[in-house]
Parts: C-alpha cells; sequence; structure tokens
C-alpha cells in the first residue's frame, strides 16, 4: 500500500526504494530490512509486530528504472495476507536544483481477499513527483477499477461504485543534520473516490543514521487521522492470542524503528 511504498516516505529511504542513484551508480542494487513494524501512509500494516522486507533496482544512467520489493504484513489488516509485493518502474531526472520524474507502481497482496465478496486488495497508481532540493511532492492517482479493493460490494455504499482516481498527496522535508544523519517530515493525504468516509490524513517524523558498508539505522513516530466511526474499530476477523476477532485503530499514533542494508 506504499507503499513505500512507502513505505512511503521514510522507510523507503532507509531501503533503497526511493530509487535514487546518480549515474555512475551501478545498474542494479538490492536492499534488506528488518523493521520493529511495517507503516504505509500511517496504517500499521504488520498490526505492530516485526517485518521482513527487500527488493531489487534496476537504474539506468538515462534516467529509467524498474524494480520490485516486499514485505511481510498482518492477516488482521490485510484479510488473508502475509505478503505485499509491489512492482514499479518509471523515470526520473533533475535539472539545476529541480528534479522531477513520474513511475508507475502495482501492488499485489498474493492469497488476500475480502471473502465475504471475493474482492481483491491488488490495485496499481502512477505517481508524478516535483522536488525543489530538500523540499518534495508527490501524487499518487489509482488507476485501477478500485483502490486497496474498495468499492460499492466491499463496503456497502451504494450501487457499482468503484474507486478508481483516488489520489494521495504526499509531502516531505528532508534535512541534512551533518554526520551521515537526516530528518524527514512528512505529511499525506488520501482522498477515495466515491467513498470520502474512508479517506485520511498521515504523518511522520523519521531519523536515519548511514554507517558504512551500506547500512542504515531509522527511527520514525507516526500518526494517522480517520473517521472513528471506520477505523476505530478496524478487523478483519482474523484472531488475537486470546481466540477474539483482532479489533484496532490501525491509524493509531505509533513509533517504529528499522535495520536496513543497500547492497
Amino acid at each position: 500500500m506504499y507503499r513505500i511504498r512507502f513505505l512511503f516516505p521514510a522507510l523507503l529511504l532507509a531501503t533503497g526504494g526511493a530509487h535514487a542513484q546518480t549515474s555512475d551508480a551501478p545498474a542494479f542494487t538490492a536492499n534488506v530490512a528488518l523493521t520493529s513494524q511495517y507503516v504505509s501512509r500511517g496504517f500499521r500494516q504488520t498490526w505492530g509486530q516485526p517485518a521482513i522486507q527487500g527488493g531489487v533496482d534496476w537504474t539506468h544512467p538515462s534516467g529509467w528504472s524498474a524494480g520490485t520489493w516486499m514485505s511481510s504484513v498482518s492477516d488482521k489488516f490485510i484479510e488473508g495476507g502475509t505478503v505485499e509485493w509491489d512492482l514499479y518502474g518509471g523515470y526520473a531526472g533533475t535539472v539545476g536544483d529541480i528534479s522531477y520524474g513520474a513511475q508507475v507502481y502495482y501492488y499485489r497482496y498474493p492469497g488476500a481477499t475480502l471473502q465475504a465478496t471475493h474482492t481483491s486488495y491488488d490495485y496499481g497508481e502512477i505517481v508524478a513527483s516535483l522536488g525543489y532540493k530538500w523540499l518534495s511532492a508527490k501524487y499518487w492517482l489509482t488507476y485501477t477499477p478500485d483502490y486497496f479493493g474498495y468499492n460499492s460490494s466491499s463496503l456497502g455504499i451504494g450501487s457499482d461504485l468503484h474507486s478508481r482516481g483516488s489520489g494521495y498527496l504526499d509531502l516531505n522535508g528532508t534535512f541534512d543534520l551533518g554526520h551521515d544523519t537526516s530528518l524527514l517530515v512528512h505529511y499525506g493525504q488520501e482522498r477515495v473516490r466515491n467513498f470520502a468516509a474512508y479517506s485520511f490524513r498521515d504523518a511522520r517524523i523519521a531519523l536515519s543514521t548511514s554507517f558504512a558498508g551500506g547500512w542504515t539505522l531509522t527511527g520514525a513516530c507516526t500518526r494517522g487521522w480517520g473517521r472513528t466511526d471506520v477505523y476505530d474499530r478496524y478487523t478483519t476477523g482474523a484472531l488475537d492470542s486470546g481466540g477474539r476477532p483482532a479489533i484496532s485503530n490501525p491509524l493509531r499514533p505509533t513509533f517504529l524503528a528499522s535495520l536496513a542494508r543497500t547492497f
């Protein structure tokens, strides 16, 4: 769910998923990360539990790139889900202090389905990005019929409505603090087309430190906001350790830490 995303945006910086490469960088890079939990767009996708993540990226000196990335997820957030698998490709360039780019993403959740309606969570987005020095803005637009499985059948709202055209505004500031340490400040806002009650906002503050050998240590605080009648008692029907349905607010404030390495 960018998913970077996404893990977007802080953990993608830690795992190499931001696809930022210099012209003399190797054509292929790989990344792996262990994180105390996977939080994307403010949602605790591993329900507060650790996640293992990794990916492979190809970047051409001309600016074209492609890659794939995976993370463990929880069936308490994604019904029947254990893995998120992202596929992406696009172009990025710079003109002086201005950076720009466009990419296409597709998110897969193998085996995950809303059983009551047989609805898939899989969806795709196109993203346009623009940056100036330490500021960047992205807009993620859903091009598939549904965003994360949101439609009339799965939500029980309206008749034959879908969420194609949903959009996520992604604003980030990255500040170099010296000594290979950086601070990231993020604000995001998702508009779910035809289902405004499911729209949400999120914020993140992350501190990352890089070490020799391609290692990066990141700590982040995240917070999400959504309608309480929609998200306060979120459940997929999966059971907790006591055998009861696991119920929580996946957007509640939380902290995470990750250790990543890029090869």
